[in-house]
């Protein structure tokens, strides 16, 4: 943990052993913590004040935290999501991760890893919302929103997950260059997730839908076979 302001994360568990300790342990790793045990309390702490992650139990008593995580995305884009559950089943991470979530930790876990995910999505998180200058930044025919993480295209807004936004102010900070897919896990992801050059290949492939005039024949996300991808902004105006 650095040395800014510390990061406000909410733990939304209703087994109490596990909320206790989760929100105890993490208080003593530097976070300012709140605990909620259901959707009706956790929708309580979030209209007080915005955090910076949500750590969601996916089971809860009045209702899930994937229908909590839409509350959240829609209250307060900026947050990050990571989903705590005790089922790892390939279709509810899906779910999850098209919701934006940044993770999906399955019980039980080891603290400090969960902990080390929760630093990755809060990364992600800062590195999006960094610049405060070029925060409305248009794309190909899609308008990006950084703040809010909205996309217009056509009049129509939709939002895009912290992922998604981080890896396009990735290849915003490299205009024109070419960058491989290396380079591109190391700044978006961590290792520690078992991310593969696939696993960019499927964000390029939706971020296209966005952007492109045709996505089948991309001009502004373009692949360089065998290198990576390279963003091609027009030159400025003189």
């Amino acid at each position: 943990m650095d040395d800014r302001a510390a990061p406000r994360l909410l733990v939304v568990e209703d087994e109490p052993n596990i909320g206790a300790t989760l929100a105890e342990r993490l208080t003593r790793e530097g976070y300012s913590v709140a605990w909620a045990k259901s959707v009706r309390e956790a929708r309580n702490e979030i209209a007080l004040a915005p955090f910076d992650l949500a750590l969601l139990d996916v089971g809860l008593p009045d209702g899930s935290g994937f229908e909590l995580a839409e509350i959240i995305r829609n209250a307060h884009p900026g947050t990050a999501l990571v989903f705590l559950t005790a089922f790892g089943d390939p279709e509810s991470r899906v779910q999850g991760l098209e919701l934006g979530a940044e993770d999906y930790v399955v019980k039980p876990f080891h603290f400090k890893e969960l902990v080390l995910r929760l630093e990755n999505g809060l990364k992600r998180a800062r590195y999006v919302h960094r610049h405060r200058g070029d925060d409305r930044v248009t794309i190909g025919r899609a308008v990006i929103q950084f703040s809010s993480l909205e996309a217009t295209v056509d009049g129509q807004t939709s939002s895009i997950s912290p992922r998604e936004g981080a890896l396009l102010r990735f290849l915003l900070d490299h205009p024109n260059k070419v960058v491989s897919r290396d380079e591109i896990l190391d700044a978006v992801w961590s290792r520690d997730e078992y991310p593969t050059p696939r696993t960019v290949d499927n964000f390029i492939v939706r971020l296209r839908r966005l952007v492109e005039t045709d996505p089948e024949n991309p001009t502004v996300i373009r692949r360089v076979w065998g290198v990576g991808y390279q963003l091609t902004l027009p030159d400025p105006t003189p």
